[in-house]
């Protein structure tokens, strides 16, 4: 994949800072509603209900100390960036490809795109959301707009997923990007009032709907990406993307790790789901065929 030397300036880089310095945006919601921002945008990563309902509790409940609600504060500096160059420059390079793909189709349908920030972070951070911590993977957060990634993420996604290569690599932080369309469609915001109506299996359901046009536009993005030779797209690259999608697929961690695939419990949909939704967008290259069910 081709990216070139340039990259976005929408980027922060936090890895090697620590603490909270205030974590929450109030004390007192309900675990639902702490909950739901990041379930309605995570990348798709093992392990982050687990973290998030222990954090939504806590806070859900109103605690003192650093988990309590209120208090604003950016993360406590405790050492030098960790982050490498050639990860830096896959993360801005592939935003700001992002952003010119994005502001072309919001332009054609006279709307003006307005960008994301990428946050990256190392180990425990916050985000607008609450806490960020590695084993969440990337995710979303709706609160302040700004998409989290600890780089670590894409040696997970080398080394345990079995899914190397940049363009892999390229799929995460598209498919983050989709779900900031979503926010700026209004499609988070009707998912979670539905969620809110609707019982565990059913918002399962809706979830995976969102994860899916997350996906499909994740490869709208890749289909229209372009530099002066043309598609940025070289060979074998969707093969990664489609590699990816394919090992993190519901079924696929589920079989992993609990030896049984439970279908309503999906959350991100199976890995034949996520594939086809990835395969939709590079065909078509039109977020028209992206259709959130």
């Amino acid at each position: 994949m081709r990216l070139g030397d340039k990259g976005s300036g929408n980027f922060e880089d936090r890895t090697g800072q620590s603490g909270f310095g205030g974590l929450g945006r109030g004390g007192g919601g309900s675990l639902l509603g702490c909950l739901l921002p990041f379930v309605l945008s995570r990348f798709g990563i093992v392990g982050v209900l687990v973290l998030l309902l222990g954090y939504c509790a806590l806070t859900s409940l109103g605690g003192g100390g650093i988990l309590g609600g209120g208090g604003g504060g950016g993360p406590t500096a405790s050492g030098a960036s960790n982050l490498s160059a050639e990860d830096k420059r896959t993360l801005t390079a592939v935003l700001l490809s992002t952003e010119r793909v994005w502001g072309e189709i919001f332009q054609k349908n006279g709307q003006q795109y307005t960008p994301t920030t990428l946050v990256a972070y190392s180990n425990l951070n916050q985000s607008g959301c609450g806490a960020a911590q590695a084993a969440m993977g990337p995710f979303y957060c709706p609160t302040d707009k700004n998409i989290y990634i600890d780089p670590k993420f894409f040696t997970e996604l080398r080394s345990r997923f079995n899914a190397p290569g940049d363009f892999a690599q390229a799929y995460v932080i598209a498919h983050e990007v989709g779900h900031h369309i979503q926010g700026l469609e209004g499609t988070l915001d009707r998912a979670q009032s539905a969620q809110g109506r609707l019982g565990r299996a059913e918002g399962n359901a809706v979830q995976v709907g969102i994860e899916l046009q997350a996906d499909c536009y994740a490869g709208v993005w890749a289909a229209n990406a372009k530099d002066a030779q043309g598609s940025i797209l070289e060979p074998g690259d969707v093969e990664e993307g489609m590699r990816a999608a394919e090992a993190i697929g519901d079924d696929t961690l589920q079989q992993q790790m609990q030896g049984r695939v439970v279908p309503e419990s999906f959350t991100h949909g199976s890995s034949a789901q996520r594939m086809a939704a990835l395969r939709t967008g590079l065909q078509s290259g039109n977020p028209a065929a992206c259709k959130f069910n």
